[in-house]
């Protein structure tokens, strides 16, 4: 597993800790990822192998959304998914694009947010998003942006 796929693994597992996925379908829960450098350590360690032997085991994780994969089978996530790549977190477009898969495409929970790794810097921000549960913040991009920031 390459570090990107480490890491998203791991902020998921602390967020879904206490989660009830009982609760739900398979298929009705989503996740939907972005970050701004993609696969990038991936592609260059798939690089580097390519110039002895091509590594099918680095190839498989040259795509950013490996990760959504290796979230969703450890999890039993099966509902709609899209990992996007902008050069910063954009809690507008997460927003809509969420509350587009809850109101017309039938996800009641979804993991959204950050998942990035470049030079060794390792950042991941995810949010936890419950159909007409009212247990925490709004899921507004203000809400989104306030704890995004949170150093």
């Amino acid at each position: 597993m390459d570090a990107l796929c480490k890491l998203g693994t791991a902020a998921a597992h602390v967020l879904l800790k206490d989660f009830d996925k009982s609760a739900y379908q398979p298929q009705e829960l989503g996740i939907v990822l972005s970050n701004k450098s993609g696969s990038i350590e991936a592609d260059i360690n798939y690089f580097e192998s390519s110039k002895t032997f091509p590594s099918p085991s680095l190839f498989v994780y040259t795509l950013p959304n490996i990760v959504i994969g290796e979230i969703s089978i450890r999890y039993g996530f099966k509902g709609e998914n899209a990992f996007f790549i902008s050069e910063q977190f954009d809690p507008e477009w997460i927003v809509f694009y969420v509350g587009n898969l809850v109101q017309h495409q039938g996800i009641k929970a979804c993991i959204c947010g950050w998942v990035d790794v470049e030079n060794d810097e390792y950042d991941a921000r995810f949010f936890l998003i419950e159909q007409g549960k009212d247990n925490g913040l709004n899921f507004t991009a203000d809400n989104m942006r306030a704890v995004f920031s949170q150093e």
